[in-house]
């Protein structure tokens, strides 16, 4: 599951926030973009929520990043966007997402695990800013 469009639309999207010289709302986004103006405004919302965005209302409102790029890590604009924690199998990390129930008796559990702590720690290292 590690990347859906709502990673990929939010990613797209502080690329563009970024490079705005003032607020920029979701309508514009949605439409320089070419991205559903609903399901942005959800990931907008989500982002603001996480403090990676700061949201401001009024005439000349909009979305503006609320933290420099190099301090906005990959895994937290994934984590916003999702609504959940990057995993690469669904099993990875809890037991009650095993598809048979044996997390720990499964004989790939060990390797899943490790390559999702790989994972975990490659996107809290990597930043908007490294990507952009």
């Amino acid at each position: 599951m590690l990347l859906t469009r709502a990673s990929e639309y939010a990613l797209l999207s502080l690329d563009t926030i970024r490079k705005a010289e003032a607020p920029i709302g979701a309508e514009q986004l949605a439409n320089e973009l070419c991205i559903p103006k609903s399901f942005l405004a959800k990931i907008l919302q989500n982002l603001a929520k996480q403090g990676i965005l700061e949201s401001r209302k009024g005439a000349h409102g909009g979305f503006l990043l609320a933290k420099d790029i190099y301090k906005i890590p990959v895994y937290d604009i994934i984590f916003a966007a999702e609504g959940k924690s990057p995993t690469v199998f669904d099993c990875a990390q809890y037991a009650q997402t095993c598809p048979n129930g044996t997390i720990g008796s499964c004989a790939i559990s060990p390797f899943l695990l490790k390559f999702q702590t790989r994972i975990d720690d490659f996107l809290f290292d990597l930043t908007l800013g490294d990507i952009l």
